[in-house]
């Protein structure tokens, strides 16, 4: 059975290592394995997201299914420590869109639902704060599920390099 709550900050640990499964496992056959190594730096848990209350995790009995969030903060995506600048900024609703955040799978639930439960929570959660449409940066193995999910494309993006090795990303949207 499957069940979700808001992550606290003791579940840190947990969702590390959860996240690190699904980049090595989960990108496989969507990057390089040089792409897989930078995308570390790109990717990961903004911790910001559990001080706002705005980051879930999905379990089926008691393990660890799957995690994503949204915020209404400027910040698209990355990690604490990411190369990518954190933007603390809170958004708009009437005019911005919310932001979906580091959406992870466990490879031992992947295909299984979890994250399309992981969306519809934070879709809901951003549609309950007052926002009609939200964005993400989206991984090549995420693109599959946020256009089944009816997101559309935005733009097309690469990291910043990382040891001369850029990772693909594609910035994607939808209104609520």
């Amino acid at each position: 059975m499957l069940t979700h709550r808001i992550a606290v900050m003791d579940d840190l640990d947990n969702l590390r290592a959860l996240m690190a499964r699904a980049i090595d496992h989960l990108q496989t056959g969507f990057l390089t394995p040089e792409q897989i190594t930078a995308s570390r730096h790109v990717m990961g848990l903004d911790t910001q997201l559990i001080k706002d209350g705005t980051y879930f995790l999905v379990e089926s009995d008691g393990v660890l299914a799957g995690c994503g969030g949204w915020s209404y903060r400027a910040t698209l995506y990355g990690g604490d420590a990411s190369v990518v600048a954190r933007e603390p900024e809170v958004l708009d609703p009437a005019k911005d869109a919310a932001r979906i955040r580091a959406m992870y799978t466990n490879p031992d639930f992947a295909r299984r639902g979890i994250g399309r439960r992981v969306m519809q929570v934070c879709e809901d959660a951003a549609r309950a704060a007052g926002f009609a449409r939200t964005e993400m940066m989206a991984t090549m193995a995420g693109v599959p599920l946020y256009r089944s999910c009816g997101y559309s494309p935005i733009e097309e993006v690469l990291s910043a390099p990382i040891d001369g090795v850029q990772v693909p990303l594609l910035r994607m949207g939808k209104s609520l």
